[in-house]
């Protein structure tokens, strides 16, 4: 039985399972650019159906000429303390594939599935280098859409990730910290169905 951060597992799996959370609490200083293409690097090897990969990310980091508009993305709430974060991140999905044989662009239905996996890659890449990877839906897509020029007809804003190094509770804003806990689960027995489907 594996236990780590307060969570205990039922089954043998890899720690980082356990370690990977989704803190607020951020060390507001700069991170290695390299650090944070690694997790891309990771992201970039994710499965995908056929081999699409409709990932796309957009990024800044912290004390670059990016970094407030792309914090003014955030709704309020998360720009509260993902403004500590050493960068932010911008997940989006190609909702179409772009056939080789001159076709018409076909719906990909898994796009933001597949683009889901690849976030997932990311985030615990981000937890295997000691950071911590915090994805975030409270974001204004439409501004996203302008101040990034994507197509809402090509492209699907999935969500943003703020990284960065923990930081004691403590230092966030009040509010916050009675949050900042490691989350538990599900058990297996209320998502998981041999031979049959349960609602």
């Amino acid at each position: 039985m594996l236990e780590k951060n307060n969570r205990k597992a039922g089954f043998p799996i890899d720690p980082v399972y356990l370690e990977r959370w989704s803190a607020r609490s951020f060390r507001p200083e700069a991170m290695p650019e390299e650090d944070l293409l690694t997790m891309f690097e990771a992201a970039r090897w994710a499965q995908s159906a056929s081999n699409h990969q409709p990932w796309r990310f957009s990024y800044a980091l912290r004390d670059s000429a990016e970094w407030d508009k792309y914090l003014g993305f955030l709704i309020d709430s998360n720009r509260a303390w993902s403004q500590n974060a050493s960068a932010i991140v911008v997940v989006v999905s190609k909702n179409h594939t772009m056939p080789t044989d001159g076709s018409e662009p076909k719906y990909n239905r898994t796009h933001d599935f597949d683009t889901g996996a690849a976030t997932q890659a990311f985030t615990l890449q981000a937890s295997r280098l000691g950071y911590i990877a915090h994805p975030m839906a409270g974001i204004h897509i439409d501004l996203i859409q302008e101040g990034l020029g994507i197509s809402s007809e090509l492209y699907t804003v999935e969500c943003m990730i703020a990284v960065g190094r923990l930081a004691p509770r403590e230092e966030l804003p009040e509010k916050y910290q009675p949050r900042e806990i490691q989350s538990q689960r599900k058990p297996l027995a209320e998502i998981v169905f041999k031979g049959e489907f349960k609602s």
